[in-house]
């Protein structure tokens, strides 16, 4: 009774991926901007949920302990095999982009029998096939209910699905446990964004979605529910709100959901959290299938990013722009992100009494004299953009707040690029 209550509290937790993107904004018709202080390319852990990792191949596991609760960067959940399968167990893992793996770690404290901590380990990589061309990356001994072991590859190989073998445990005849599963990587370009627009069977009724760029706006026919974020890759991250239809007794709710499209792009498979829960495992499953390139609408969605940034600077005189993406370390905007701020350049041109205050913001990674410039410089990169489209200089002002402003945790990826973020301030 004390292992089934156990595990129905840490099931109970749900699993949660942390909120979608607002890439940092900025760039400029301008050249690229020159930093004073370089910043080497992020190393994160490629082997979540929130950089849209997704089991494909997953062995029979206890009820509620299912695999995402390995990648879902909490070591307080995580994976637990059937009563009595305690040797052999193997997954296969989808990976949201290609990567070269530096480093995996893994957790086992918070096992919660005797002996059950996974021992005996395996990892393969295939940059190929799902079920073809795997390399043997490392094999390892993990320490009995130990936290953070880590263990450096043995070779350096492009992956893009990984094999995770259990080869056994550390004694218990009843269960194998793992608490999470990170491989560690760099995350330096994303891949440029494949097409999403159209409708959507969905988990939470009909789904309408509408890609400029690599950024997203949509809505959802259920309890009036908003959607906006961005796309890297065939991974769309996105922030969910619902507000009920008026009139209801529902309380406004939010949080960040995190969608891995199928190589076709016809179906997605993903996961959604409540605001408060981001960083543990989801709260549950949100998937889909396009039934039209058309893109339909809701009575509560204007239909656009210029849509919606004009209803939020027309009533709280506030937006972010999320989608908006630079080169690496410097101040460059990328070509998927024009269409974006060629949005902001539209809603401009129609409102000429208008005037905005561009304000750049960044994470935690890096020092803080460092993201301070480098959030200037990308405001002020933006600023230059709208400038040589038109928009007169005196009806702009630029502000760069570093990391002293976050909109969410930095210690997730999904949090990381909450922050990372532009936002219009309409004065």
């Amino acid at each position: 009774m004390r292992r089934v209550m156990k595990r129905w509290i840490r099931s109970a937790l749900g699993i949660v991926l942390a909120v979608f993107q607002g890439v940092m904004a900025g760039a400029g018709a301008a050249e690229p901007v020159a930093l004073p202080e370089l910043q080497e390319p992020a190393r994160v852990n490629i082997l979540s949920l929130q950089e849209g990792a997704f089991p494909l191949v997953t062995p029979e596991c206890y009820t509620g302990w299912i695999a995402e609760c390995m990648l879902d960067g909490s070591p307080a959940t995580g994976w637990a095999s059937a009563e009595g399968k305690t040797v052999s167990n193997g997954f296969v893992i989808a990976l949201g982009w290609q990567t070269t793996f530096e480093s995996f770690e893994f957790d086992t404290a918070s096992a919660d029998e005797a002996g059950a901590g996974a021992r005996d380990v395996t990892v393969e990589v295939s940059g190929s096939s799902a079920s073809e061309g795997f390399v043997t990356v490392l094999t390892a001994s993990l320490a009995d209910a130990t936290d953070n072991q880590r263990f450096d590859v043995e070779q350096r190989l492009p992956a893009r699905w990984v094999r995770l073998t259990l080869l056994n445990n550390h004694g218990s005849p009843n269960y194998t446990e793992l608490f999470s599963f990170r491989g560690i990587g760099l995350r330096t370009d994303l891949p440029a964004p494949v097409s999403v627009s159209g409708n959507y069977d969905s988990t939470f009724s009909t789904f309408h979605l509408r890609q400029q760029g690599s950024a997203l706006t949509g809505c959802y026919e259920y309890n009036r529910g908003l959607l906006e974020g961005t796309v890297e890759g065939r991974v769309m991250k996105l922030t969910w709100h619902e507000s009920g239809e008026p009139g209801e007794n529902i309380a406004e709710t939010d949080g960040p959901a995190v969608m891995v499209f199928a190589e076709d792009g016809r179906t997605f498979q993903g996961y959604w959290w409540h605001a408060e829960n981001a960083g543990e495992a989801p709260n549950g499953a949100w998937n889909g299938t396009r039934t039209s390139l058309e893109v339909g609408g809701c009575p509560h969605w204007a239909g656009s990013v210029g849509g919606e940034l004009r209803k939020q600077l027309s009533g709280d005189k506030r937006a972010r722009l999320y989608g908006i993406r630079f080169d690496f370390n410097a101040a460059a905007i990328r070509p998927e992100s024009l269409p974006i701020l060629d949005e902001v350049v539209a809603l401009l041109s129609s409102e000429p009494a208008w005037t905005l205050t561009i304000e750049g913001h960044t994470d935690s990674i890096g020092s803080d004299n460092r993201n301070l410039d480098l959030s200037r410089q990308r405001a002020d990169a933006v600023k230059a953009y709208l400038q040589s489209k038109g928009i007169g200089g005196n009806r702009l002002k630029t502000e760069g707040y570093g990391e002293s402003r976050p909109v969410a945790e930095n210690n997730t990826e999904l949090g990381r690029a909450q922050n990372r973020r532009v936002e219009l301030v309409r004065n």
